[in-house]
């Protein structure tokens, strides 16, 4: 693989000159190449180059074909387009200089990230009764609902269908 693209220098220049003459190596020059360089001389297929120290060296030209390769991508991170004042929901991803808003079951396809349930149980020492705290928490939160004695042994309501508080 020829990095930096061009073959001018670097550890790709002095690999390319070391195992250039051998037949049984190839070089792969991924994407476009600038006029003037190494990379745009071995594209246009000579029988020999001239390496940096000035050795004449000659190439195998069994090995020189172009190769195109096609990938599919197959993102869902948007079914359709939304709509102006429509609330989008996911996690905004940051990556290098772009953001991305994606599900969460897509997290790990599409980076490095993964997600995780984490459980927790904390005990709160509270002295009123139970009813109101309820009540109260009702007043301040826009979703308590109170939850059936068999689902939940004893008086018990959820908040905000996350958070399950118990008697």
């Amino acid at each position: 693989m020829a990095s930096p693209s061009g073959l001018q220098s670097g550890l790709s220049r002095q690999l390319f000159e070391i195992w250039c003459s051998d037949k049984k190596n190839a070089c792969v020059i991924p994407g476009n190449v600038v006029e003037g360089t190494l990379a745009k001389t071995i594209i246009n297929e000579p029988k020999e180059v001239t390496l940096m120290n000035g050795i004449i060296a000659s190439l195998n030209m069994q090995n020189c074909q172009s190769v195109e390769m096609y990938f599919n991508s197959e993102k869902r991170l948007a079914e359709k387009t939304p709509e102006v004042g429509e609330t989008v929901s996911g996690l905004l991803v940051k990556k290098t200089f772009t953001y991305q808003i994606m599900a969460p079951d897509d997290l790990h396809v599409f980076s490095q990230l993964s997600t995780e349930n984490i459980s927790q149980r904390i005990t709160i020492a509270y002295t009123g009764a139970f009813g109101v705290l309820e009540h109260r928490l009702k007043q301040i939160l826009e979703s308590v609902e109170s939850l059936p004695d068999e689902e939940s042994e004893g008086p018990a309501f959820r908040v905000h269908e996350r958070l399950t508080v118990k008697y």
